[in-house]
């Protein structure tokens, strides 16, 4: 197994920029993205989530970290209209504008085909896909109207390759990766970038609570380097997309995976 990377420093990627991120709070690909984006240079940063203590702990946590004062956070369950609506009416008048979405939120699982209800199936593939449809459906109007802006999608490698008892959330994670590319051609029209990353396994408190100890421990074997991604490595990816490093991509798929051909 390889060692961890040194923690890579900021360079100002997002100077300037304001970003809204979705299921931020806590120890995930979210909450390190928003870490990055403040470490990039970002002049205000909004991140929504479901539990308001972690949130509010989150927004602390990134205030003191960076000394940034504009930092927001608001409740925002993806599966639910109004609250969507509300989250991006928020981010525009408080950042004052948005320039960046990251679509972060998710839901995984394990569970056979054969052994999933239609209530197991939906709640997967409302929260992970069509809540990036939601939320990129209420953003990109605004992004639309100023000619400008980014929008990263949270999609993994299982929209790519199969595994078992992962049916719903494989299923879920290509459609983000279909939502990515063709919603990539409307934006481009109005100068607004969609791009996705695509991870295969980063280690977290979250995951290590919904897998087995066994089964991350053998995903992560397959890996060439012999071990898991850290949250900061995929989050390091998304803000590149962010960024104007990435002017001239949209509609990509970027793996974060060093897994065996």
């Amino acid at each position: 197994m390889s060692k961890i990377p040194e923690y890579v420093p900021g360079h100002g990627l997002l100077k300037g920029k304001s970003v809204l991120i979705t299921a931020a709070a806590g120890a995930g690909i979210g909450f390190s993205a928003a870490r990055r984006c403040v470490e990039e240079g970002c002049r205000a940063l909004m991140i929504s989530d479901i539990h308001p203590r972690r949130l509010e702990e989150a927004v602390a946590t990134l205030k003191a970290e960076s000394g940034l004062t504009e930092v927001y956070g608001q409740l925002c369950n993806v599966t639910v209209e109004e609250d969507v609506r509300a989250l991006v009416s928020a981010a525009e008048e408080r950042l004052g504008g948005v320039d960046v979405l990251i679509n972060n939120a998710g839901l995984g699982g394990q569970k056979r085909v054969t052994e999933m209800s239609d209530e197991e199936w939906n709640r997967v593939l409302d929260i992970t896909l069509t809540g990036t449809f939601r939320m990129t459906r209420a953003m990109l109007p605004h992004m639309e109207a100023r000619g400008s802006g980014a929008i990263v999608n949270n999609a993994s490698v299982l929209g790519w390759r199969a595994q078992k008892e992962q049916a719903h959330y494989a299923a879920a994670k290509a459609g983000v990766m279909a939502l990515t590319r063709c919603a990539a051609l409307e934006a481009a029209e109005h100068g607004v970038r969609i791009n996705a990353v695509s991870p295969s396994i980063a280690l977290h408190d979250f995951l290590k609570k919904a897998s087995s100890e066994e089964l991350l421990a053998q995903l992560a074997s397959r890996e060439a380097f012999g071990r898991a991604a850290e949250v900061w490595e995929v989050a390091n990816v998304m803000v590149f997309l962010a960024s104007d490093y990435a002017s001239y991509m949209t509609g990509e798929v970027l793996s974060v995976s060093s897994q065996h051909a």
